[in-house]
């Protein structure tokens, strides 16, 4: 559910992302672990992870 915001938020944004779902990967799902985190949505703004549909974040990491 908040992976489709997340992506609808982007888009309306006219910000380019990858989509990466670790339901048909599964070493984006590993990936995943390995930042040290068992839930979706995290996006990754250059090296600032964000977990979960949190704009404020979001909008604070595509700005710098």
């Amino acid at each position: 559910m908040f992976c489709g915001l997340v992506k609808e938020y982007l888009s309306q944004k006219q910000i380019q992302f990858e989509d990466r779902d670790i339901t048909k990967d599964p070493s984006v799902l590993l990936e995943l672990k390995n930042l040290g985190f068992m839930t979706t949505p995290v996006t990754v703004v250059d090296d600032k992870v964000i977990v979960g549909f949190d704009v404020p974040k979001m909008d604070k990491a595509l700005k710098e």
